[in-house]
């Protein structure tokens, strides 16, 4: 506990704030997911009224949508499970979420962008670009089909 003294306007204020923030060494690296302003729909109900998988579960479709934008129309999203020697992620950036969410920006060991967002309790999810299917056109991404299910639940 600290003997610092706010008013009930600035404790408001400094619970509304949102804390989280991200660095990186990438040269021109777009905006991470930290950086974006969040969707009205995940801004609008306080963080005090969601629960700990609620606020993951909007945070990660944050992650992989921003993570989609970043690739190009040969690649799609995919999944790996960090305890199963899926390989190693040579760390590019951090950053943070509060309340539970940490994040890990860089590259595996073949050269491909790798992000590893992993909740302070050990939830582990990486997230990594893979080539896109060969039969398909068009990549696909999820990402943005999430975020529409989080507008749709405001």
């Amino acid at each position: 506990m600290d003997d610092k003294i706010e008013t009930a306007a600035e404790h408001a204020e400094a619970e509304a704030l949102r804390r989280c923030g991200a660095a990186t060494t990438l040269p021109g690296h777009a905006a991470t997911a930290e950086q974006e302003p969040l969707p009205e729909a995940v801004a609008k109900k306080p963080l005090e009224q969601k629960s700990p998988a609620e606020w993951a579960y909007q945070r990660l479709i944050l992650y992989i949508k921003n993570f989609e934008k970043t690739l190009d129309d040969e690649h799609e999203i995919a999944m790996g499970f960090t305890d199963t020697g899926a390989g190693f992620l040579r760390i590019e950036g951090l950053g943070y979420f509060d309340p539970d969410i940490v994040t890990f920006y860089g590259t595996d060991q073949a050269g491909g962008r790798v992000q590893l967002v992993q909740h302070v309790s050990q939830l582990n999810v990486l997230l990594r670009a893979m080539p896109k299917a060969v039969e398909t056109e068009e990549p696909r991404r999820i990402g943005f089909e999430l975020a529409k299910a989080l507008d749709d639940s405001a």
